[in-house]
């Protein structure tokens, strides 16, 4: 049998290496940097990053303030020698809700502390009564770390900002849609209804517009203006700044520009180049889609995905697909710049029409990641026409036929471009 006489409990406060990291760092602390007033004002509003609550920050607070302001000089030495019964007095709670959130605020490196061996705190004094050292709660961590907590907060605080601007003006946008919806004579009624149709799918996206990131509130309300002056019949915007920053090419020839776009954007493929001489299939029914647009690699070979042979596409030029696909302007989407603009797109159009993350990886594995973006242009259009009901068994589809060799998505480019030519001609 053991000794009964033996104290087996542990001595002093249990110690992680977070812990004694904080300890070092609140040993470097410069003193009289920061006041007791500023170290006052951050305990308050370090609630508002979620790192600690505001029972804790009471507790942070009632510490920073019971230290006398010149602890926080250059010479003092801010550490708390009251109790946890004490201090459970001073803020409502109990001496053993005390220990536990000091311990919270220890592991959150706001406070360190330093126990002895009968769990008292005292200083330790000089021959001129001033505090040397001392068993108890240590306020130097806070000013140590006083510059990155207080720009967390001011980050917090700007963000909070930001969104609640979002939601006002998504709220104000939104509303004056709907006013101009219920009082807009002179547009037809299928005109109005596919309109609505839309505004009802972007709501549906933003869902709880308080739950929103205020980057999507910003678009939606965007593209609720933009309804509004739809719905308003004004003159559209000017777009030939656009069309000049789309330039890619630095040179030029008897005043026409030329480009040249590699077919492969997303591959490494540098000596895959488009021919000028590259067949050109199905000329007259392109409609008003560039001769561009036909344009093949000259004796490409067919490149592999994840061990699948892809079957080789004829090039679509991305200008084409741009007109024919107007609903990536009518919800908003920014008009793709590059293949690689429209491949970040592709997750929005996949949210905003409901197809699922696994028919958008097999797409790209069959497909590759260009063909796969065209494809999805194809079926947020076709949505947006009420042509296709479910998005993602749509999608599906195409994977199949390019599996199979049967997909042609030029032409379905082509012929987008062509009805779309027709009806605004309409």
């Amino acid at each position: 049998m053991g000794d009964p006489h033996t104290d087996r409990r542990p001595i002093g406060r249990r110690m992680t290496p977070q812990r004694a990291d904080y300890r070092r760092l609140a040993q470097s602390a410069e003193i009289g940097t920061v006041t007791r007033g500023q170290l006052a004002v951050l305990a308050q509003n370090l609630t508002c990053i979620g790192l600690i609550s505001a029972t804790e920050s009471h507790l942070l607070v009632t510490l920073v303030n019971t230290a006398p302001a010149e602890a926080f000089d250059k010479s003092g030495r801010p550490i708390i020698f009251k109790s946890n019964q004490q201090l459970g007095f001073e803020i409502g709670r109990s001496a053993g809700r005390v220990s536990r959130m000091l311990s919270s605020l220890f592991d959150a490196g706001l406070i360190t502390m330093q126990d002895s061996g009968n769990y008292k705190r005292y200083p330790v004094r000089n021959g001129d009564g001033a505090i040397v050292d001392g068993c108890g709660i240590d306020m130097r961590i806070l000013i140590a770390r006083y510059r990155e907590l207080d720009q967390l907060v001011r980050q917090a605080k700007a963000e909070k900002s930001a969104a609640s601007a979002a939601l006002r003006r998504y709220r104000g946008a939104l509303r004056n849609l709907r006013y101009a919806l219920a009082t807009v004579t002179r547009l037809s009624d299928r005109a109005l209804v596919r309109i609505e149709g839309r505004v009802e799918r972007v709501v549906a996206l933003v869902g709880v517009a308080s739950r929103a990131p205020s980057a999507l509130l910003r678009r939606a309300s965007a593209l609720f203006d933009w309804f509004v002056e739809r719905l308003m019949q004004l003159p559209l915007r000017s777009e030939s700044a656009s069309e000049t920053e789309n330039s890619t090419c630095t040179y030029a020839e008897n005043g026409i520009h030329k480009q040249t776009t590699n077919p492969d954007p997303f591959e490494e493929s540098n000596d895959n180049r488009r021919s000028a001489d590259a067949e050109q299939l199905h000329l007259l029914e392109a409609g008003s889609a560039s001769k561009r647009a036909y344009e093949t690699s000259l004796e490409r070979a067919s490149s592999q995905v994840n061990g699948r042979e892809r079957q080789p596409q004829a090039v679509v030029a991305l200008q084409d697909l741009v007109r024919a696909i107007p609903a990536l302007k009518a919800y908003g989407f920014a008009l793709p710049r590059s293949w690689a603009d429209l491949a970040r797109l592709v997750p929005l159009m996949c949210r905003l029409t409901g197809i699922s993350d696994d028919a958008r990886r097999r797409a790209i594995e069959q497909m590759g990641e260009q063909q796969a973006a065209v494809a999805i242009a194809v079926t947020l259009q076709k949505y947006d026409w009420q042509e296709v009901k479910s998005p993602g068994g749509y999608l599906r589809a195409m994977t199949d036929r390019a599996a199979a060799g049967e997909l042609h998505l030029a032409r379905s480019i082509f012929g987008l471009a062509a009805r779309n030519s027709m009806e605004a001609l309409n």
